[in-house]
């Protein structure tokens, strides 16, 4: 790749601060935009070595203008989580610098080493890869970290909802009622705060697409303190919206069986399920458009509303 293909890639501020991070002897040798991601611009970087080895290093930076007034907040926190999870049996990047508000890049940007996997997308092997998901979970929400991260934000509010088109009107208004009330009380757990397929990557051999194993969690932007149901109810809403409402239903249950506690509750579980569901209502949209552009072409906007309405309706008729 020459210096110009790179340039467009990667503006040249944002390439000298990563020069100044590499080892002596180390120059960029190639640069490779990575699909998926909503919030930021992600980009590949190959680093060449003197003796002709080459390593990986993962770029983040927040490029729109919703993400830069969140920007500074974000890398901090993904930068602390990275800081604390070196050391752990979570499998996470290592944290190579940061530069929250652009001092020295063209925008908030952090880098970071690059972890081996893909993520996987696909409907084919959903059932093997959501007890490894759950097991993931639990060894995160084991975590006890000596400095505790700020605590959880919630995504909507009943006023923010969203109801889709043709959805099931009883259903949503009687789940906006729900996350009304106050939120009930809970066990402090660290968060990933956006586990689910998309930040998840699995080591997939050629003989099995599907694939199980997990080789890195990425995108600790949202790592928080909080309840462990939250983190489980959204990943939960998005294996519904992904791979259909009865995988979202499942999760909790996978979790719970690979040892991880939830609410006994279950007024209180649903409220936690509630929330996030609601939350997606008005994101659908980009999720959607993420998931196409990764090659899940029929899932388009109505149809993964269609599969949230399903989901919340679901969780709204489920025996108490």
């Amino acid at each position: 790749m020459t210096d110009h293909d790179e340039a467009a890639l990667v503006l040249p501020l944002t390439l000298a601060w990563v020069n100044r991070h590499l080892e002596a002897g180390e120059r960029i040798v190639g640069a490779e935009a990575l699909h998926g991601g909503i919030t930021a611009a992600m980009r590949r970087l190959t680093i060449a070595a003197r003796d002709g080895t080459t390593r990986d290093l993962v770029l983040r930076s927040f490029v729109d203008p919703f993400s830069l007034s969140h920007a500074e907040d974000w890398l901090h926190r993904e930068a602390g989580a990275l800081s604390l999870l070196t050391g752990t049996a979570v499998p996470a990047p290592t944290l190579v610098a940061v530069d929250p508000t652009a001092e020295q890049c063209a925008y908030p940007s952090l880098l970071m080493t690059r972890l081996p996997g893909r993520t996987v997308l696909v409907d084919a092997g959903v059932e093997t890869r959501v007890p490894s998901l759950a097991r993931q979970l639990v060894a995160i929400h084991a975590l006890r970290p000596a400095e505790r991260p700020r605590a959880y934000v919630a995504l909507t509010t009943a006023d923010t909802v969203v109801t889709p088109k043709g959805a099931d009107a009883a259903a949503w208004n009687a789940a906006i009622e729900v996350i009304r009330g106050p939120a009930p009380s809970w066990e402090e757990r660290f968060l990933h705060r956006d586990f689910q397929p998309g930040n998840v990557l699995f080591d997939v051999a050629r003989a099995d697409p599907a694939g199980a194993r997990i080789t890195g969690v990425v995108d600790w932007a949202g790592a928080s303190w909080g309840p462990a149901d939250l983190d489980v109810a959204h990943c939960s809403t998005i294996l519904a919206m992904l791979h259909g409402p009865a995988w979202g239903l499942r999760f909790a249950e996978s979790y719970e069986e690979a040892g991880g506690v939830l609410a006994a509750d279950r007024g209180e579980r649903l409220y936690w399920q509630v929330r996030d569901a609601l939350a997606f209502s008005e994101e659908v949209r980009p999720v959607a458009q993420a998931w196409r552009e990764a090659g899940r072409t029929e899932l388009t906007t109505r149809a993964v509303e269609r599969r949230l309405d399903t989901y919340v309706t679901a969780l709204m008729d489920s025996p108490g």
